[in-house]
């Protein structure tokens, strides 16, 4: 009998070892299949399609794939409303993909016919090989494919929402293409503020030689997903404390079940560890310091769409970017700042987020549906 359970044990710890030194694979098949688990949780019926976008607008110089043969896609969820009700179209950021709005999808698709896409190279969207050599080309890769992908999906006169690097590719793709966007929602957005405004703090920090090696890691491109693929089996781990630390343990607000912390890491460790492709823009649109190369904020007095910005109250982005460049816009534009939040204000706040949101797309959703007023809890700044 002692035997035995001796025995057991060594068999059981030699599967530990195995289980735990086994490679976790990731693929387009995972991801979808990971997303679907996620999405589980909304409990509302959606359409999820990839749209094939072809291999590029006729004329570019911006190709998705070098072998026309191929078909590339981009992973899209829809989730219907009433009818007549605004399209709000949702861009995730960098490092993420649409399933992180999975908070919101079934509050928002009351008020919005709610589509959220994965963007190329990310997701479970088509990951080409990543081709870019210059800021105005890789901006190209995301806003022509969007633009592709709007034509297929036969969109206008849509509400744009964008996250982080989101942000920042759906201001780009309003300034080049006003006429499908009727109201612009930027949620902590990258991209307003250029190197020049780098904190005395930033500039110090990077004249030390620790600052120096990630300087030098940011040009060679060196990418956070580079380290979840490269520590193997121990990927899956790392990021599953990030979610937990980040959105449970250390929440600023509404604090994830362990559920959802569950399925988002499985979700977030199959779109890190896939195949590098839109990932490697990060050098091209940033400098280290996640300052834009190409700020938007030169751009603020050729804003053509009404805007709506919408920041935690504790995130890193500076909100004081939006208010230099609503100086300059022409057009509305409100800055609504959300407590209990940080850098993920939909996920760390949802409530207050859809509050902001709604308040923001007030003019596009029933009056019998959204109170008018200023929300409470919310500022206006």
């Amino acid at each position: 009998m002692a035997e035995e359970i001796v025995a057991t044990a060594a068999a059981a710890k030699k599967r530990s070892l195995w289980d735990s030194l086994r490679w976790i694979p990731s693929s387009t098949d995972e991801i979808i299949d990971s997303e679907k688990r996620l999405l589980s949780l909304v409990k509302i019926p959606y359409h999820q399609e990839r749209v094939n976008i072809g291999s590029g607008p006729p004329g570019s110089k911006t190709r998705w794939f070098r072998s026309a043969d191929v078909p590339r896609f981009i992973n899209t969820v829809t989730f219907d409303s009433n009818e007549g009700a605004p399209t709000l179209v949702m861009v995730h950021g960098y490092g993420a993909s649409q399933g992180f709005f999975f908070r919101n999808f079934q509050e928002l698709s009351k008020y919005f016919r709610v589509i959220a896409i994965d963007q190329l190279g990310w997701g479970g969207s088509s990951r080409p090989d990543f081709t870019c050599k210059s800021t105005e080309e890789t901006e190209s890769w995301f806003i022509d494919s969007f633009e592709q992908w709007r034509k297929e999906k036969n969109l206008s006169n849509f509400i744009l929402l964008g996250h982080s690097f989101g942000g920042y590719v759906a201001s780009k793709y309003a300034l080049k293409h006003p006429e499908h966007v009727k109201h612009l929602v930027l949620v902590g957005p990258a991209g307003f503020s250029a190197e020049t405004e780098m904190s005395e703090q930033l500039i110090r920090f990077r004249a030390t030689w620790k600052g120096a090696i990630l300087n030098h890691l940011w040009e060679s491109n060196f990418t956070p997903q580079r380290i979840v693929r490269g520590l193997g089996p121990w990927g899956m781990d790392l990021v599953r404390r990030y979610t937990s630390n980040r959105f449970s343990l250390a929440s600023i607000g509404d604090a994830m079940t362990e559920e959802e912390s569950r399925l988002l890491t499985e979700y977030a460790y199959h779109t890190l560890a896939a195949k590098a492709s839109g990932e490697l823009c990060l050098k091209y649109i940033f400098s280290f310091g996640a300052f834009a190369r190409l700020p938007l904020l030169h751009h603020a007095s050729e804003w053509k769409v009404p805007t709506t910005f919408i920041y935690g109250t504790q995130d890193w982005m500076n909100y004081q970017g939006a208010q230099e460049a609503r100086k300059q816009m022409k057009v509305p534009c409100e800055i609504i700042r959300v407590p209990q939040a940080g850098h993920f204000v939909f996920i760390d706040n949802p409530s207050g987020f859809h509050s902001a949101l709604l308040y923001g797309c007030r003019k596009f959703v029933s009056s019998n549906q959204v109170n008018e007023s200023f929300p409470e809890g919310l500022a206006s700044v």
